[in-house]
């Protein structure tokens, strides 16, 4: 064999085992991953010829698909869309979000766990279907969050998200404003691709799940993980009296730049009892805790909370909540009252709550309860699981103490249940923009003695003047709303 044909023939040989190991990477290696991706196109037409399974809330659907009579054989539909939106996002023919994406193996039919159905289905001659999915939502509470967050005047932009705190159950979220899954579902693509640039046109972000989304100063919430992290200190109690009066100059700071200051509430000269300085929401005491337990210490609390990290697997994408982690004096101060870099969701407050009513211990929050197949038959429940031990049960007991003081003698009093002991704290956050109103933000669990649920509430944006903007006044009767539903179940 001469030389050339020698050459041309080693060429081929490696074209094709090249081809051969790209093959195989794409068969085997990669096969997953495509068939995932939101925009494969082959995989969604193959998913509009058989029935996907619903998505439950209860035992109602809120995402099912029903028969067609066009060249798609089957129509997603969603019963009550701008309620659940948020949660159970959307499918089309162009990508997936929300429950949809999370859970598609499942509603597709496409998860070992439908191995079995699959199965039955081959031999029976059946139309393969998808299993269906079981939130976790309670339905009372989902309506009591939304029309609560809806009857606020004008273009409203906030959260409402509700816990169970002993196992993690993510009972209610809702985002405002919302959106028509229906629109993206349709079978007409044109429409459907306005549709979707409009929505992402929108200056309010109408896709955006603002419950695990968005992120925002959380204000006076977070004093909730600053007295939990001078309490954890051992230097105070829920007994103790701690730093007050009127302002408090940041260390290494001169001038107004750095004084603290109450905005005239009623935080005494000296020293003033925990309780007082809780009702009062006391800048001034909080800044000074703050910095008297020093940047590690704030870290290591907001950290076991769940801030500077992601823990919720089944719906995505989440936004990870902020602490700073490197800080001076000054700004160990600020990020004390909520304020600096620290940003929050609203999934992040309720966790914080509802870390302290089940006794210092975060459980994982989750919201697929369960996998059924395409009769419903459970195929797999959720387990909760612990995400970290934040606190001392002591220290849960002895900031329980404080809030449900807060709730009968201070600023949270509009979450007040006839009846019940509620634990609340109110906060309300400067935007840091001369144009972009305060945040209002509402955090509170119930009862507190035995809790079955803990809210969070974040306002971010309404028609309220710019002087009325209070998370006690907005955010306490929604939280007080959803708790009723709950407790009334």
């Amino acid at each position: 064999m001469n030389k050339p044909i020698r050459t041309i023939s080693l060429f081929c040989l490696f074209l094709f085992v090249a081809l051969m190991l790209n093959a195989t990477y794409l068969q085997f290696w990669k096969a997953d991953d495509l068939n995932n991706d939101a925009r494969n196109r082959r995989v969604i037409e193959e998913s509009y010829s058989r029935e996907r399974g619903a998505i439950l809330v209860g035992r109602d659907p809120v995402a099912e698909s029903v028969p067609s009579d066009d060249r798609f054989e089957f129509q997603r539909t969603y019963a009550e869309p701008f309620r659940y939106a948020p949660i159970t996002g959307y499918f089309s023919y162009f990508s997936q979000t929300g429950v949809e994406r999370s859970q598609n193996q499942v509603l597709s039919g496409e998860d070992p766990r439908l191995f079995v159905t699959k199965l039955v289905d081959l031999v029976t001659n059946d139309p393969n279907k998808g299993g269906s999915v079981q939130l976790t939502i309670d339905p009372e509470a989902q309506d009591a969050a939304f029309e609560g967050l809806d009857a606020l005047p004008g273009d409203v932009e906030g959260s409402v998200v509700a816990l169970d705190p002993s196992t993690g159950k993510i009972l209610a979220m809702v985002s405002l404003p919302s959106y028509d899954p229906n629109k993206l579902a349709s079978h007409d693509l044109d429409q459907v691709s306005d549709t979707y640039d409009k929505l992402l046109a929108d200056d309010s972000e109408p896709l955006l799940n603002r419950g695990i989304q968005t992120t925002l100063p959380p204000g006076s919430t977070f004093k909730l993980v600053t007295a939990a992290a001078a309490i954890e200190s051992g230097a105070y109690t829920a007994d103790s009296m701690v730093p007050g009066g009127d302002t408090y100059q940041l260390p290494q700071t001169s001038g107004e730049s750095g004084l603290i200051d109450n905005e005239g509430r009623d935080c005494g000269t000296d020293k003033i009892p925990f309780e007082q300085a809780m009702e009062n929401s006391c800048n001034t005491t909080f800044a000074a805790l703050a910095v008297e337990v020093g940047a590690e210490a704030m870290i290591k609390q907001a950290e076991a909370f769940g801030f500077n990290t992601t823990y919720l697997e089944d719906l995505r994408p989440q936004a990870e909540s902020n602490f700073p982690t490197e800080m001076n004096p000054p700004q160990t101060g600020q990020s004390g009252i909520g304020q600096f870099e620290v940003r929050s969701t609203p999934l992040q407050m309720a966790m914080v709550v509802a870390g302290l009513a089940n006794g210092g211990v975060v459980k994982r929050p989750y919201i697929v309860d369960e996998v059924q197949s395409a009769d419903l038959s459970t195929l797999e429940k959720t387990e909760d699981s612990d995400l970290s031990q934040a606190v001392s049960s002591s220290t849960a007991a002895d900031l329980t103490q404080l809030l449900v003081s807060t709730v009968d003698n201070g600023t949270a009093s509009p979450a007040a249940i006839p009846g019940v002991s509620v634990a609340g704290k109110t906060g309300t956050a400067q935007s840091g923009q001369d144009d972009v109103p305060p945040y209002a933000w509402f955090v509170s669990f119930a009862p507190a003695e035995d809790p079955e649920v803990a809210v969070a509430v974040m306002i971010e944006s309404a028609d309220i003047p710019r002087g009325e903007i209070a998370g006690g006044q907005l955010g306490g009767p929604i939280a007080k709303a959803v708790m009723e539903a709950i407790l009334d179940d």
